[in-house]
């Protein structure tokens, strides 16, 4: 079905079609051949023979941006204009009803027993579930620590990070559970108050997918010397597990919570809105898709800070604390001319939009993708002051497109314009976005640590020795202004080290490569 429909797009496109697609998150770009955009944008797709990166335009801008990132319209899906114009009828009355259980599947009647299926697969692999974590914490760790000549407690810190604390949780879910199970009539459970009840519980599991990368690594160093090998399947012998590699059982909590809200989405497709569980089901859906996506948020913004090392380690000239040492998101990036007081002139400067703080750059003349830092500004103690068209006072001078950043202080003001109306208004979203966000880091507790600073500073560092020209050459360039639609380039190297896109509210293919390597399905 997604091979048609990858085919379908590309027909489309190549048969002279106009194919429009909408933007499901902000695509925020440092790369000239790049296509910014805000959630919600629509797109004129140009180009989609690629399955990743897409050509397309937007009034007058054209570029690059990840297929991922956006949907087809509604309207180019026939299918789904079948589907909606079912489900408005079915809203209108009974009649209607029937027509759409052709294609929605079995009527009231199987809801019960679809119901029943539901929770027996809940009940059954969270049994399954705890007996993984028992494996892994009694056949592995407890055996690890008596061979205190293999390991050191911090390697296995990191190679089993939490886990424990998820095994003391999930024993004490699943009695919960169990108590709210009706054996004699599953359908009648009311299990949704349990997650619930638990949901704040859940966030433990952050660390250890955050984790998980460094147990992966420090795993398979282990595994190179025969010993560890050896002692490892002993383990699994020892404890009778079934034959799955160690790697495969510390995969299992991180696939274990990026599938409690597709179970609960499946629970309440086959509730009744009478039912006494719909209301809490309804919310456990929502409690646990908070869940899952602020891990996923929070895996998102700890890769992210390597891009950001990179990106700083590009900069010519840069003075002042490293940006890692307050941010750790960049949220916005674009052109705008600065005026500043007292001499008012005007510099035209690009500006990269953190959490915290705002830097900005003066391109080179000759290579416009090398920067050099002009400064920063401390978003915390400055104001965001929308300025009329017209005659600004601050500056005595006729400003259009204009906003104003004044320090709380009061010992700074700039000027900065946008040259269009509607860029003057991303960036007032930003700056709010910005607020946002802090806010949010402050009421959900996220900080980085000290050593994942300096260690992504450092990794940066290696990448960009001293004596070699810092700025990504990208010899594409020449070749690209020659076409009107360039073909992707076989290597994009800016997207690695300037393009800092990972959408906010996107299921990143990490969620996407866990479901895959699954080994536990049922």
């Amino acid at each position: 079905m997604g091979v048609q429909r990858d085919r379908s797009r590309t027909q489309l496109i190549s048969d002279g079609s106009v194919v429009y697609a909408e933007a499901l998150w902000d695509h925020v770009t440092m790369d000239d051949q790049e296509l910014g955009f805000k959630a919600g944008d629509v797109i004129e797709v140009v180009d989609a023979t690629n399955k990743e990166w897409w050509w397309g335009r937007i009034m007058d801008s054209e570029g690059w941006f990840p297929a991922s990132f956006v949907r087809l319209r509604v309207n180019q899906d026939e299918p789904m204009e079948e589907y909606l114009a079912h489900l408005e009828g079915a809203q209108a009355g009974e009649e209607s009803r029937a027509g759409l259980g052709l294609l929605l599947g079995p009527g009231l009647p199987c809801k019960e027993q679809m119901r029943t299926n539901v929770i027996n697969e809940i009940m059954s692999t969270e049994r399954d579930y705890i007996k993984h974590l028992k494996d892994i914490c009694e056949g592995y760790i407890k055996q690890c620590r008596k061979r205190t000549d293999m390991f050191t407690e911090e390697q296995l810190r990191t190679i089993f990070g939490n886990i424990e604390d998820i095994y003391r949780f999930q024993r004490k879910f699943l009695k919960d559970l169990e108590k709210k199970f009706n054996k004699e009539q599953p359908h009648l459970s009311e299990i949704g108050c349990c997650f619930l009840e638990h949901q704040t519980d859940f966030q433990i599991y952050s660390e250890y997918c955050n984790n998980h990368p460094n147990a992966c690594v420090q795993l398979s160093k282990l595994m190179k010397v025969n010993k560890y090998v050896f002692f490892f399947e002993a383990c699994r012998l020892l404890q009778k597990m079934i034959d799955i590699s160690l790697d495969g059982f510390l995969l299992t909590p991180v696939q274990k919570i990026c599938k409690y809200p597709l179970q609960l989405a499946e629970l309440l497709k086959y509730t009744n809105p009478q039912h006494r569980d719909y209301k809490d089901v309804e919310a456990a859906l929502n409690a646990m898709k908070n869940v899952a996506r602020l891990i996923n948020e929070r895996k998102r913004r700890l890769e992210n800070i390597d891009k950001i090392a990179q990106w700083q380690s590009s900069i010519e000239d840069w003075e002042g604390e490293d940006v890692l040492s307050r941010s750790s998101d960049l949220i916005f990036s674009g052109e705008l001319s600065k005026l500043s007081q007292p001499q008012a002139k005007s510099q035209q400067r690009m500006f990269f939009l953190f959490d915290h703080q705002m830097v900005y750059c003066k391109k080179d003349l000759l290579r416009r993708d090398m920067l050099y830092y002009k400064g920063r500004m401390d978003m915390d103690h400055m104001e965001v002051i929308d300025v009329e068209d017209g005659k600004e006072k601050d500056f005595n001078i006729s400003v259009k497109n204009a906003l104003k950043l004044r320090s709380l202080a009061g010992d700074q003001v700039h000027l900065l314009c946008a040259k269009k109306p509607e860029q003057k208004q991303r960036w007032l979203g930003a700056f709010a976005d910005e607020r946002i966000q802090v806010q949010h880091d402050r009421d959900t507790g996220f900080s980085l640590t000290e050593v994942q600073k300096k260690q992504a500073m450092f990794n940066a560092c290696k990448s960009h020795p001293a004596g070699k020209p810092k700025a990504v050459t990208r010899p594409y360039y020449d070749f690209l202004l020659r076409q009107k639609h360039p073909s992707l380039p076989t290597a994009l190297p800016q997207q690695q080290v300037f393009m800092l896109a990972e959408p906010k509210r996107k299921t990143s293919t990490f969620w996407h490569n866990i479901g895959r390597l699954t080994p536990f399905k049922k």
